[in-house]
């Protein structure tokens, strides 16, 4: 299997990022970590060996990001939209520096997305604030409504947060491309994020949106499960 390892300075974050590349071809596939993860957690977590089938037959291409969740989410000792707005300088280090690398080596423009746990919200977060960019999005257990990680409720808050801004999206420009997006959320019947995809999910029929809402047994909320989901979700199958 091809693996290769890619680091810069980036312009957009004033910051060296790393990631991985894992595959020869097919569908490009963004993978963000958890919550403060690394770029080569998906690898040490078993979930690339678990898609080794799909990677060797040139059908996918997994580009492993890192985070700086410890300078946005997580970094309590800044204000709210400070937090926020090095967050957007993540996106934009995704959209104008990743992307582009993406592209320069890979021909497919079929691009997807997926993350576990924080990584789904990053996942999903992306493609709901950029429709048209990702085609498929997988959110494995994640959490949709990050209104509990500030002490205060902005502007900013209101335009990262999936729950409230696509509840508030009238473009129909934007509203069509997310109709064109194959949109997945899988968690467990007993993860205190369930209830956080529910209203996702709604909230995007609503618009008129599509999404498949897939709700496992139990808490399924840890790399035993995911692996399994990646599997099941990776190629469309339901």
């Amino acid at each position: 299997m091809h693996r290769s390892y890619h680091r810069w300075d980036s312009p957009a974050l004033g910051r060296s990022m790393e990631l991985l590349v894992f595959g020869h071809g097919g569908a490009p596939c963004l993978v963000f970590p958890t919550s403060m993860g690394r770029f080569f957690e998906f690898e040490d977590r078993g979930m690339v060996a678990a898609l080794s089938h799909q990677l060797e037959q040139g059908w996918l291409q997994l580009i492993c990001v890192d985070s700086i969740d410890a300078e946005t989410w997580y970094n309590y000792g800044w204000d709210t939209n400070a937090r926020l707005f090095r967050h957007d300088q993540f996106e934009h280090y995704l959209l104008t520096e990743v992307l582009p690398f993406v592209h320069s080596i890979n021909s497919d423009q079929y691009l997807m997305a997926t993350g576990c746990s924080w990584g789904a919200m990053h996942a999903v977060n992306l493609t709901l604030r950029h429709p048209g960019v990702v085609k498929r999005v997988i959110g494995l257990s994640g959490l949709y409504d990050i209104r509990r990680f500030f002490s205060t409720y902005t502007d900013s808050v209101y335009f990262h947060n999936p729950v409230d801004f696509v509840a508030g999206m009238d473009d129909q420009w934007r509203l069509d491309r997310l109709r064109e997006t194959d949109i997945i959320l899988a968690t467990g019947r007993d993860d205190p994020n369930v209830e956080s995809n529910h209203r996702l999910s709604g909230v995007l029929w609503g618009k008129g949106v599509g999404n498949a809402l897939r709700i496992w047994d139990g808490w399924s909320h840890d790399w035993p499960y995911w692996v399994r989901m990646i599997n099941q979700y990776i190629s469309g199958h339901d």
